[in-house]
């Protein structure tokens, strides 16, 4: 921008073509010391007058975007002073007299206030998952223990999320220092887990980790201390550079698309008096918030570290931050069952229905919850069916150890519904005295599908998804991998809607575009199969592009989890078992049975927020035939599916023209 010349173009729909997939930046970033100066910003105006440019979309940091805003601040200033030395007329002062700002978070750090997850964070977590998951293998056959170094200079997201996500027996954050005398403490701890049979010991490190008087604790002075008290043979492992390269995942493509039409819009919408926004999101929505503020807290929480208030730090890094940091504390280590006042409670975990990644990290963190909450939990084994057989006995704390990053169920599911055992059941309950049942599972869950299609010749690929009835994961993966078109159920099609697709990939394919791709969820249309599909666009697309056919199948519901499926599992039946000691502590000593609409709610997200809804509400919004709800809020991110692959299709913007204020009251649903 300071430079100008041709590193300013204008992008056309071609030039933009299949970069979904590609890691980093296709125009470049850098730190820029000549913007920092009023001479740099002075040129950087110029540029942008001379072609009538006066809307600006930062995707950056906090210093990016702090920057940006002062050049918005002195923007008039700098044109009188461009039209005084003669640079620009009068004329387009007066033409181009506002300059509208909005920003985009892009940081691996996660550590901009006011959003739930930044652009590039949920891949980064990808890469650490990666290695840790790796280094579990050999360090299994080895009995050692690693040190992970991962980046984060002055904010511990990274860290906590993938100690969280592995289950690491100690983290390091510059928001939280360990306590005094932290050395004794962590070694008891390492030895304890040997002690339990443990094999591998993993410690988790940021880059900026302190100690209470902020002085820098290192990977290396870890080890030595390892190596010194207890003998183990320790390794090091930084992580560094990799966590930033790589494939975006499938969130982040879908984060980051959503996140630029909500800029675009914003700035459509800006008038001279709205303050600079950064898009953010919450929850599953997309937020505006005043820009300055952000970054004032962002910069707070520095300020708090530097001064030692780190209780305040870790509340300033918002609630998702401290609910992160909470449940690692009571999930990694057990306090000695003398100091937990026992409930007398007896609470069932079982998983139902088909197995989805994740479950696992679920059932691991519903166990020791619950311990941790004085109660005895009970493992259900091969869902209803293994319940009515009796296949049920006590776990313990350790016995979920090392679960999270497990794919399908180690518990067993079966999709058998209850109806048919419901009496064999009803005895098991009372003849283990189960006072509460958490069931993890659902209609139908699995999480993303990744598909890479960059074909050499022209050529569109038609690949059918699972999920049932529900559009979900054709809608995403197809906003994910940049697709042309996604079938959906909730969506009816006839022939005319297939002709029109192949019409207009086929004009596309004309251009210079290689591939294309087409999603096809396994039920939307019993007559227009994928098959059919395959045909319809072969026969049309002879002479054009050629197609492939692929059924994704069982694969998706393999794997190993995904971060954000290994915590949001973690998070979500954490959340729950704690719901369900409150509701058993209400019911003591009252001798009341639970015959309430409230004692049986399912938990998830709705918008913004974790919500518990009793069943019966539920059944009102179900079509049960098809085993979906009968709204579905994705379906609002279809027409920008369809924008994105060139069709015409009206978007619903977000009802606020004005940014939101930074903080809420209810309880988050962030990841």
């Amino acid at each position: 921008m300071v430079d100008g010349g041709s590193n300013i173009v204008e992008a056309d729909w071609e030039s933009v073509s299949s970069i979904l997939q590609v890691g980093g930046t296709i125009i470049g970033s850098a730190r820029c010391k000549a913007f920092r100066t009023r001479e740099g910003r002075l040129s950087a105006a110029c540029n942008l007058v001379q072609r009538g440019i006066t809307n600006l979309c930062v995707i950056g940091g906090d210093g990016s975007l702090t920057g940006a805003n002062i050049f918005r601040e002195e923007w008039s200033g700098l044109l009188e002073e461009l039209a005084r030395n003669g640079k620009i007329d009068k004329e387009a002062v007066e033409k181009h007299a506002h300059l509208n700002v909005v920003g985009m978070v892009g940081s691996i750090d996660n550590d901009f206030c006011g959003t739930d997850m930044t652009i590039g964070t949920d891949s980064a977590l990808h890469r650490i998952i990666e290695v840790v998951d790796a280094i579990m293998t050999t360090a299994q056959s080895h009995q050692r223990t690693f040190v992970l170094e991962v980046m984060g200079r002055h904010c511990g997201y990274l860290a906590l999320v993938s100690a969280l996500a592995c289950g690491a027996d100690w983290v390091f954050i510059p928001e939280s220092p360990p306590e005094e005398g932290w050395q004794e403490t962590m070694c008891a701890k390492l030895s304890e887990n040997r002690a339990r049979k443990k094999r591998l010991n993993i410690i988790i490190v940021a880059e900026g980790a302190i100690d209470n008087q902020n002085k820098p604790i290192t990977s290396e002075q870890i080890k030595e201390l390892v190596v010194k008290q207890l003998g183990y043979d320790t390794r090091v492992t930084i992580l560094g550079h990799v966590q930033r390269g790589g494939t975006p995942s499938a969130f982040d493509r879908i984060l980051a698309s959503r996140m630029g039409v909500e800029a675009v819009v914003a700035l459509l919408q800006a008038t001279p008096e709205t303050p600079a926004c950064v898009v953010s999101l919450s929850g599953n929505q997309a937020m505006r918030l005043p820009l300055m503020e952000c970054v004032q807290m962002t910069q707070d929480v520095q300020k708090a570290m530097d001064e030692r208030r780190f209780k305040d730090a870790v509340q300033l890094r918002g609630r998702s931050f401290e609910g992160n940091l909470n449940i690692y504390k009571r999930l990694a280590s057990k306090t000695p069952d003398s100091q937990i006042p026992k409930s007398g409670c007896h609470v069932g975990v079982i998983n139902v229905g088909a197995p989805a990644a994740g479950m696992n990290a679920a059932v691991r963190a519903a166990v020791r919850v619950g311990i941790s909450e004085g109660h005895k939990v009970f493992a259900i084994y091969d869902g209803f069916e293994g319940f009515a057989r009796g296949q049920i006995k006590e776990i313990g704390w350790s016995d979920v150890g090392g679960w999270t990053g497990q794919g399908g169920s180690i518990l067993g599911t079966k999709r058998t519904l209850p109806g048919k055992h419901l009496e064999q059941i009803a005895a098991q309950m009372r003849a283990h005295s189960l006072n509460a049942l958490l069931i993890i599972g659902g209609f139908e869950t699995c999480d993303r599908i990744k598909q890479s299609a960059s074909g050499t010749k022209r050529r569109v690929f038609i690949i059918e998804t699972m999920g049932g009835f529900c559009g979900y994961l054709a809608n995403m993966g197809a906003l994910a991998a940049g697709a042309d078109a996604a079938y959906i159920f909730e969506e009816p099609f006839d022939i005319r809607d297939l002709q029109s697709n192949v019409e207009h990939l086929t004009r596309k394919m004309k251009t210079s575009i290689q591939r294309g791709l087409v999603l096809r969820n396994e039920s939307c249309s019993e007559n227009y199969t994928t098959d059919f599909i395959y045909q319809l666009y072969s026969e049309e697309g002879k002479g054009v592009f050629d197609c492939r056919k692929n059924v994704l199948g069982h694969m998706q519901q393999g794997g190993a989890p995904s971060p954000f499926d290994r915590n949001f599992g973690t998070k979500i039946s954490a959340r729950a078992m704690q719901w369900i000691s409150t509701k058993l502590k209400e019911a003591r000593g009252t001798g009341k049975r639970f015959v309430t609409d409230e004692s049986i709610c399912v938990l998830g997200i709705s918008k913004r927020n974790l919500v518990f809804r009793p069943v019966v509400e539920l059944k009102k919004e179900t079509d049960f035939e098809h085993r979906i709800p009968r709204e579905q809020w994705w379906l609002k991110l279809r027409p920008l599916m369809k924008i994105l692959a060139k069709y015409k299709a009206s978007l619903e913007v977000s009802d606020l023209g004005q940014p939101e204020p930074v903080s809420g009251h209810s309880e988050p649903a962030a990841i």
